[in-house]
């Protein structure tokens, strides 16, 4: 098996329609999906499918029994954890090809002492919710990432102005 350009982890997932978004999600960055058991859902539910779209086959997908065999499957992989208690924004991150990028259950995140013992990122919010939908959330940082680890597909192949800047005659 290749390596993907990324890992994206969801640590006990509970709604599976989010997981089989991120499963889509990370087809499209090319990206290993990562599934830490116990999941809230069955893999092979409907939903999860429906919401993967006809890809949900096409996932590349690691399935890990708990979180303990998570980690060992990372040690000596360079680890992002996410979470609403991270210290510093997902932007200043130093993203690199390889790297695993971890998001934690949709009601609770991450474990508070996992977070504690080696830190997170998180996403800034200028309003008066908590966090983003599990989804969203990682689709906002793993383009971040896939921007920084693959810079050429983000080139503006015709660079200039959007809309013409004079009148037509």
């Amino acid at each position: 098996m290749s390596e993907p350009r990324l890992h994206i982890a969801l640590v006990e997932p509970e709604i599976g329609p989010n997981t089989g978004n991120v499963g889509r999600l990370c087809l499209g960055v090319g990206a290993r999906l990562h599934l830490v058991h116990p999941l809230g859902f069955q893999i092979d539910d409907k939903a999860v499918r429906r919401a993967g779209l006809d890809y949900w086959k096409r996932v590349d997908l690691v399935e890990h029994a708990d979180l303990a065999a998570f980690l060992a499957w990372a040690a000596g992989r360079r680890l992002h954890l996410f979470s609403s208690h991270g210290r510093r924004p997902y932007t200043a991150a130093p993203y690199a090809p390889g790297d695993v990028l971890v998001f934690g259950r949709e009601s609770v995140g991450l474990p508070r002492d996992l977070v504690a013992a080696r830190g997170a990122w998180r996403i800034p919010m200028a309003g008066p919710t908590r966090s983003l939908n599990l989804s969203n959330a990682v689709a906002v940082v793993a383009y971040e990432a896939l921007r920084r680890v693959d810079p050429g597909l983000f080139a503006d192949p015709a660079p200039g102005p959007l809309v013409p800047t004079e009148e037509p005659p």
